[in-house]
């Protein structure tokens, strides 16, 4: 009876924007660690790298992957949506108010 569709959906689309920032973190990473070593930094922290990496990828990957985050928002408001309106036709027939369809609040 419930298509699972918006929900599968939600899901790829929060997936990617997630996958998409944890490779942005690995590349500036990678890139740092690149630096370091052209520099003669030759033990340079992986450690340090990272949170470096994670503050710089932060407002970075907000600017890159905004079709990725609006998508991501997309699907998450219309899983939203699709709740609140099966929750009003619930609590419509709770009432025994058997006229109430989708969108009735």
């Amino acid at each position: 009876m419930t298509d699972e569709r918006p929900r599968s959906r939600l899901l790829l689309d929060v997936a990617a924007y997630v996958a998409a920032r944890l490779v942005l973190v690995v590349v500036v990473a990678a890139v740092i660690l690149g630096i370091g070593a052209l520099i003669g930094l030759r033990d340079f922290p992986v450690v340090v790298a990272l949170m470096f990496a994670i503050v710089i990828a932060l407002p970075l990957g907000i600017w890159l992957f905004a079709p990725l985050r609006r998508r991501a928002t997309e699907s998450i408001a219309a899983v939203d949506e699709r709740r609140r309106a099966e929750r009003a036709q619930l609590q419509a027939r709770l009432r025994g108010d058997n006229t109430a369809g989708p969108g009735a609040a």
